[in-house]
């Protein structure tokens, strides 16, 4: 009997997360070098000098296992967020608390609803546990439509997930459209907002999802350390939620799911304010310079509340910026195929990204 006759067929139908390129396998494909990517909305500036340093001071703490409780990253996260450090569980990244929330909830045959595009690993978490991804099509300005996601919403639906803002449009909803679409859920169904960008955000009536926890248990907020902190490589993440629901999630996760250096940089991370409003800075300058000057090439770029802009180039940009040694994130998977996802870099990064842009446009090539 051949192996693929003994997968769970939900398993079997799964198609693998598919991550931006990497420089390294760009340079030696193409015998490049001096590559730069723009693709996985990473932080330019890198992580916190603060968390460097804490880094170098665990390292020799390695052979030690993690604290399980992350007990110094959960009081110093729940005095920051004004929460009880009940309501917090961590994760090897956001992605791990999606996977619990579906091992904790998602039975074969439930349904979840999620607006699509989105965060690619929705549809993956769901299909993983056997459970139906509804997806509910973005709406024309590629922002959430709300009001047709609650029509969604029926006797078997058991999640709803909201990225906010949006990845990979970088679009976001306001307060009050928010707050309505909360208040007509079923309390039968798990709310979850994921906010990995909402440090970005800066349109004046974002939602504030926490001020929902206490009106409504059944409700998990999703954060992450990997984008305004830098700190992508650690792989950590977090929920905020009711305390019963939260103590659920904790039951599902593996023990020293967080590693000690992790937890190390996170904490130190949490009191480099000075590095998040210089990484904030550096982001509203580059979206509005990637906004202005795209849009003199004849570009459409989306608004965003990111660190990234959706920009309509045409098709083949994608490949004719990696033969100039640029890596962005194409779209086709998304159904998007005439755009592309481009993080904002440093000033240089993106002037070299529109200057590359413009050459492929003179030249008549790229699509862009």
């Amino acid at each position: 009997m051949a192996i693929a006759d003994l997968v769970n067929d939900h398993i079997r139908e799964l198609r693998p997360y598919e991550p931006g390129k990497p420089m390294e396998e760009l340079e030696r494909e193409l015998g490049i070098s001096s590559s730069i990517k723009l693709a996985s909305n990473e932080n330019p500036l890198g992580p916190s000098p603060k968390a460097v340093a804490a880094l170098r001071g665990a390292v020799g703490e390695v052979h030690r296992y993690p604290d399980g409780a992350c007990f110094a990253l959960r009081d110093r996260l729940s005095q920051q967020l004004g929460v009880s450090s009940r309501q917090l569980v961590f994760g090897c990244g956001a992605d791990e608390i999606l996977e619990l929330l579906a091992k904790t909830f998602l039975s074969p045959g439930d349904e979840v609803v999620f607006a699509w595009p989105s965060f690619a690993m929705y549809p993956i978490v769901v299909r993983g546990m056997g459970g139906r991804p509804v997806q509910v099509p973005l709406g024309a300005d590629l922002a959430h439509d709300l009001p047709a996601m609650a029509r969604a919403v029926n006797e078997r639906s058991k999640i709803v997930f909201v990225c906010n803002p949006n990845n990979p449009t970088g679009t976001s909803v306001g307060a009050d459209d928010f707050d309505r679409f909360v208040e007509s859920l079923p309390g039968s169904v798990i709310l979850v907002v994921d906010e990995a960008y909402f440090e970005f955000a800066r349109r004046p009536d974002f939602p504030d999802a926490l001020a929902w926890l206490e009106r409504r248990p059944g409700t998990l907020v999703m954060r992450t350390f990997s984008k305004i902190y830098g700190l992508a490589g650690l792989r950590i993440g977090y929920g905020i939620g009711d305390a019963e629901l939260v103590g659920y999630l904790e039951r599902a996760r593996h023990p020293f799911n967080v590693s000690r250096l992790a937890e190390a940089a996170a904490t130190a991370a949490l009191d480099d304010t000075e590095h998040v409003e210089r990484t904030r800075a550096c982001n509203a300058q580059g979206i509005e310079y990637l906004g202005r000057e795209l849009a003199a090439l004849g570009i459409e770029v989306l608004p965003s509340d990111a660190n990234f802009v959706l920009a309509r180039s045409g098709a083949g940009t994608y490949e004719a910026l990696l033969r100039e040694g640029i890596i962005v994130r194409p779209m086709q998977g998304f159904g998007l195929d005439d755009y592309i996802r481009i993080t904002v870099g440093l000033p240089e990064e993106n002037e070299r990204l529109v200057k590359a842009l413009r050459r492929l446009q003179e030249g008549g090539g790229g699509g862009a």
